[in-house]
Parts: C-alpha cells; sequence; structure tokens
C-alpha cells in the first residue's frame, strides 16, 4: 500500500524564526507524521529575516525560474531548500525578491503589517501549488497553518480543481488566534482573478479582513482544526456552524497523534485507504 501523502504549508516554522506556538507545530508536526509513516513534503515563506548561511538553505535551480503574475506584475518564483538533519526532513521556501526580502515577516520594525501582504499571500499560495507540480508530488491531504496559507484550499478547490493532481486532495486548515487588524488591500480580490475562473467566484475576498478570509478557508477546506486555545469567537461559531470535520485544540503532548487520526479520517473516502 502507498504512503498516503501530506503537505504541511506553514506561517512559520522553528528555528528558522524565533520560537512560537504555531512555529513549534511546524517544526515538530511534519516530523511526527512522518514517524507515522506518511511521506511529507513542508513549505514556508523565505522571510527575509531567515539567515540563509546559518540554516544552510539553498536554491534549487531545477524548481526556480517560473513566473508568477499578480497585479498585471511579474514576480519569479525562487525555490530554496534547507534540512533538518534530527528530523530527516526538508524544508522548502517560496522566495521572492519583491515579496521576501525585507528582513521582517509580516510586519515592520514598528509592528504595522506590510501593505502588501495580500499579495505576499496570493505569491506564496500559488508558489507552494506551482512548485508541487513541478515536484509531481500529488498530495493527498494538504494542511494549511496560520492565516498567511488561508488561501490554499480556495486555489487547491476552485481554481486548480480540474488539474488531476488536486482532484482527490483534501485540504485541513488550522485556526490561530494570529489575527491582523483591518482589512487586508482593498483589490485583493481582483489580484486574485485567473483565466478560465469566473470573476464572481474571487468576490468572497472583497472585504479581505481576518474573519472573512479565515471563512473562506473554512467553506473550501475538508477539514478544520483549532490550532490555538483561543480563537476568534465568530471564527469558533462559524467552524462548529459548518457541518465540517472539526479538531479541537490539543495539548502539546497529545497533538501529533490526534492530528494524524484526523487527517486519517478525513482521507477515509480515498482510494489509498481502502486498499
Amino acid at each position: 500500500m502507498e504512503k498516503p501523502k501530506v503537505l504541511f504549508v506553514q506561517q512559520e516554522i522553528t528555528p528558522y524564526l524565533k520560537e512560537s506556538h504555531m512555529g513549534h507545530i511546524g517544526r515538530h508536526l511534519p516530523q511526527g507524521i512522518q514517524e507515522r509513516k506518511k511521506e511529507i513534503r513542508t513549505f514556508m515563506p523565505r522571510y527575509g529575516c531567515i539567515n540563509e548561511r546559518r540554516n544552510q538553505l539553498h536554491e534549487v535551480i531545477r524548481l526556480s525560474g517560473m513566473n508568477l503574475v499578480i497585479n498585471n506584475t511579474d514576480h519569479p518564483l525562487i525555490i530554496k531548500v534547507a534540512s533538518i538533519q534530527s528530523a530527516r526532513m526538508q524544508i522548502y521556501f517560496i522566495d521572492n525578491e519583491d515579496f521576501f526580502q525585507r528582513k521582517f515577516t509580516l510586519t515592520n520594525k514598528s509592528g504595522a503589517y506590510f501593505e502588501d501582504n495580500d499579495e505576499r499571500a496570493i505569491f506564496f499560495a500559488r508558489g507552494v501549488i506551482e512548485t508541487v507540480k513541478k515536484l509531481g508530488w500529488a498530495p493527498d491531504l494538504v494542511h494549511c497553518n496560520g492565516w498567511f496559507t488561508s488561501l490554499m484550499p480556495f486555489f487547491l478547490k476552485e481554481v486548480f480543481r480540474e488539474n488531476p493532481m488536486f482532484s482527490d486532495t483534501k485540504v485541513i486548515y488550522s485556526i490561530y488566534g494570529d489575527a491582523f487588524p483591518g482589512p487586508l488591500h482593498e483589490d485583493m480580490s481582483k489580484k486574485m482573478k485567473t483565466k478560465g475562473v469566473k470573476n464572481e467566484v474571487f468576490e468572497k475576498y472583497a472585504d479581505p479582513t481576518f474573519v472573512n478570509i479565515s471563512k473562506v478557508a473554512v467553506d473550501y477546506a475538508d477539514g478544520i482544526i483549532f490550532g490555538d486555545e483561543k480563537i476568534d469567537a465568530e471564527l469558533e461559531k462559524y467552524s462548529r456552524n459548518s457541518g465540517k470535520p472539526l479538531l479541537e485544540y490539543k495539548d502539546k503532548d497529545t497533538y501529533i497523534d490526534a492530528y494524524n487520526q484526523f487527517y486519517d479520517e478525513v482521507m477515509v473516502s480515498e482510494s489509498i485507504l481502502e486498499q
């Protein structure tokens, strides 16, 4: 029987960024799932504050070189990779000079959110999908962690649903207490528009607040996880009312086994688990 393939799309991973709850999950969950006999790939943004020399990042030439067009501008997609030797796993980094050279993650040194975070999130989601296509690695399940990954369920289920690599892919979205103030750029829905996809579906992002873009992620996901003990009350209610499989918050001692079991439940209709 083929191993189930799980793609992790992470907003943060320790040790590349400062230690955080989300970053800890980004580091240890993929390893734990790999140890439980699943095949994994893991992606995160190559924020400019990540020390490439210390972390031994290097460009993967065969995967780089594509241009992604956002808001009528070409943005070269650069793929870098690093290894966490103790975990025997690789981390793929989505990089681009326009979006990820600044020495911060999602906010500037004053703590203000970058005005182009919408374009950065679009580029990241599309960059992950295009790289996975180039790898020829069709995931059975995609697990998205953090609001910066929240566009992945929409892109996979709406924009790329005709692509045979993703036609049977299940998507899980983890909601955290990582809300940002105010909406993202007002033109976000226009920037997301893609040839061959009806324009009206992008109107879901007409008012791109944290709650609204998270609701869209819930709508397109096949399963929801509460990644923090406390999350936005409106989102919690929306998730519970969605009828989707839902996993409550789990502490650090139990979450890997709980997540692994949840993955199997969400994939239960998949042929790989029926063989």
